[in-house]
Formats: structure tokens, sequence, C-alpha cells
């Protein structure tokens, strides 16, 4: 079941595009974004990273990090960020015990085949840990316009 609004989010090691292993516990007392996204380097994941980088400033103005984590080994990560000189934090939850976690590994199917991937979803957490907002299904385009939009409510 993925998370929800009221729920903590997991505090589970995972690693930065540096290969430094951390939890979401490094922003405790602050709020934080965290999106889910499938694969780094393709069209949706590459925007989506593309516009919360556009809109970073504005995040960082309101005491807000922006945090994005998929299974992509922490090299593909820095790879991604350097190619599009990405302003947010990637994660990597390689074994996928995060994506686990948070219900974002689901099944999903193209052309009648069906696989696991993680589900593009956006999570507003609070300074203690526990979820504000939750976007479950995500479209990418104005996305992180309307989260910034969800921050400065805060």
């Amino acid at each position: 079941m993925m998370l929800d609004v009221g729920d903590t989010i997991p505090a589970v090691a995972m690693k930065d595009a540096d290969g430094v292993v951390f939890t979401l516990e490094r922003y405790r007392g602050n709020p934080v974004v965290v999106y889910f996204y499938p694969k780094a380097d393709t069209p949706g994941c590459t925007n989506e990273a593309k516009d919360f980088t556009a809109l970073a400033g504005d995040f960082a103005a309101a005491g807000v990090a922006v945090v994005g984590i998929s299974r992509d080994k922490p090299a593909k990560l820095a790879k991604f960020a350097d190619k599009y000189g990405l302003a947010v934090t990637l994660a990597s939850d390689e074994d996928g015990a995060m994506c686990e976690a948070s219900g974002t590994w689901i099944e999903k199917s193209m052309y009648g085949r069906a696989y696991m991937g993680i589900a593009r979803a956006t999570f507003l957490v609070g300074g203690d840990g526990t979820i504000l907002r939750a976007w479950p299904q995500v479209k990418v385009k104005g996305h992180a316009a309307e989260v910034l939009e969800a921050v400065k409510a805060l």
C-alpha cells in the first residue's frame, strides 16, 4: 500500500549520487519533497527533474529540500545530474527497500506485459517525518509547480 497523508516517511538507507549513504532523517526538522521516478535519463523522468531544478531556488527559499528517488546506481545518477545540471538531490534505492517501504514498487503493464516498476509519486513531508500531502499518480507537466504551491501553503 502506498504511503498517504498522516503516514511517516520510512528511514531507509540509500546512497546519493556521490555514493554517500544517508536516510531522509537528514532532513528532520525541515519539510522535504520526496519524489519517486522510474528511471534516470528517460524523457518523463528528465523533464520532471529539470522542472524541479528550475524551481529549486523557490523551494530553497521556502526552506524545503527536494529529493528524487529511483533504483538507478549512484554513478548513473551522477551522470544524469551532470548532463542536465540538476539542482536536486538524487537518491539511489538500488536494492528497492525504500520503494517497497513506501509502496511505490508496483506492478505495471506495457503492451500487455506485466512487470514491476516504480510508480511516479511525490510526497511533501513535514519536519517531523509525517506526510502532509501525497501525489500518488503524477503527470509530469506542471507537477513541480503544483508541489511548490503546496509548499508555499505550509
